[in-house]
């Protein structure tokens, strides 16, 4: 290690370490954003299913400490060593078991705080130091301050910033492109099997508005009573399970693959994929048996409000998901969007949340997701939706491949560019080349 690294205790680099109160508020529809331990996602803010408190309550909760900009908050109690950085222009406050440590800029930069939080040397101290209760894990936050910290100059934590930023920058970017594209694709399935746009255009003597004379033909241009509702001229209600196949494989004891690429509960979220584990079939879980193909559909059972669901776009060959995962393999692969977007609405996932029971362990049966209503519409339109939307799942495939790249640069460069095991140099000319 360079002579210029040492180790010192964490709280010598902050103005103050603060946690918040030991309650929740009550949950308003807008206002300052209420931080939970759940929105902590490998380093950034997660703020997708965001809540909310009213002004008084913010007021109150705050007393303590009001984050801003450049504030390392971490949990203290579960999710131990998940931690974020507090961005600009978030009015916020610290939920229960979260914590945050106010930077002294003299002495570190946050961000480099925020690499070294994550990298493997400190998060080996949070183990050794997590005291294990009866119900939670947590971290003493009394002892917190004197957990030791490698750190280096200030000159030194920001070109490993630089480093370490372009990457994650890049990863961010591709996230937000890929969430963007499947927005698209959402947005034609609610127009044409929700809200029977194209119909109710016909119906009226329009064309559909921004679509060629082709495909507006495949849609009728009159709604027809049925148990649940109008639907279009020939479609009919109808559930996943009658285009697609549940569950379809899974491996034995007898019949495995040597070494497997295991995609679990934990680390799928709204159709990201991060940190899938290589594994040998006896080294891997129990739960380690669902065989996942190209164009599944991946719906997490156990507390289906946690949106762990995914579309599968790797042909990796032993690629295998939790037995905690509903798999929906689609009977054709023209159905197989159609699958997933049906399976995953917000409604969709609303209803399977609402119907999950077990108390501290809700979840459902896989024949839930399985049975979930659909309109089925005409062979026509959804071979004219898939060859639409198939080009934007490509793309967000192509994404998350290149996400899987630069994440794997990213965590290996972190944990020697942390330690000082690394020439500042050769990083940067590694990190180049997996931007280039």
């Amino acid at each position: 290690m360079s002579s210029e690294w040492r180790t010192v205790e964490i709280a010598s680099l902050c103005e103050g370490i603060f946690d918040g109160p030991h309650a929740t508020p009550k949950k308003t529809a807008q206002g300052p954003i209420f931080l939970g331990i759940s929105s902590l996602e490998r380093g950034r803010l997660n703020l997708t299913n965001t809540e909310h408190l009213s002004e008084d309550d913010f007021s109150k909760w705050t007393k303590r400490v009001v984050p801003r900009e450049g504030d390392i908050v971490f949990s203290y109690e579960t999710r131990l060593g998940e931690v974020a950085i507090i961005p600009a222009d978030l009015r916020c406050c610290l939920g229960r078991r979260m914590a945050l440590m106010r930077i002294d800029r003299t002495k570190a930069l946050p961000e480099y705080v925020l690499y070294a939080y994550m990298a493997p040397a400190f998060q080996a101290v949070i183990k050794t130091r997590t005291v294990h209760g009866s119900t939670v894990d947590r971290i003493p936050l009394t002892e917190f301050g004197s957990f030791p910290i490698s750190v280096p100059s200030l000159r030194t934590q920001r070109e490993i910033t630089e480093i370490l930023g372009a990457l994650d920058d890049r990863i961010t970017l591709l996230r937000e492109t890929n969430k963007t594209l499947e927005a698209i694709a959402q947005t034609i399935f609610k127009s044409w099997f929700v809200d029977y746009e194209p119909v109710r255009s016909k119906m009226e003597g329009r064309q559909p508005e921004g679509m060629d004379e082709e495909t507006a033909a495949l849609f009728s241009d009159s709604l027809e009573e049925s148990e649940l509702g109008l639907v279009p001229n020939g479609w009919h209600w109808g559930s996943l399970d009658d285009l697609s196949t549940l569950n379809p494989e899974s491996w034995t004891a007898k019949k495995h693959p040597e070494i497997l690429k295991y995609v679990d509960l934990s680390n799928t979220k709204e159709n990201i994929i991060s940190g899938a584990s290589m594994l040998s079939f006896e080294a891997a879980p129990s739960r380690a048996r669902r065989v996942l193909r190209k164009g599944d559909s991946i719906v997490g059972t156990v507390r289906p409000g946690n949106k762990s669901y995914a579309f599968i776009t790797s042909d990796f060959e032993n690629l295998t998901g939790s037995t905690g995962f509903a798999v929906l393999r689609p009977k054709n692969l023209e159905l197989a969007e159609f699958i997933y977007i049906s399976a995953t609405r917000e409604s969709v996932i609303e209803h399977l949340t609402h119907i999950a029971d077990g108390g501290a362990y809700p979840a459902i049966r896989p024949e839930a997701v399985a049975k979930v209503r659909v309109v089925i519409p005409s062979d026509k339109a959804l071979e004219k939706f898939h060859q639409i939307v198939s080009p934007l799942f490509e793309s967000i495939a192509n994404n998350q491949s290149r996400m899987e790249v630069l994440t794997s640069m990213r965590d290996t460069l972190l944990p020697r560019l942390i330690s000082g095991q690394i020439r500042l140099p050769e990083a940067q000319e590694r990190a180049e080349n997996a931007l280039s």
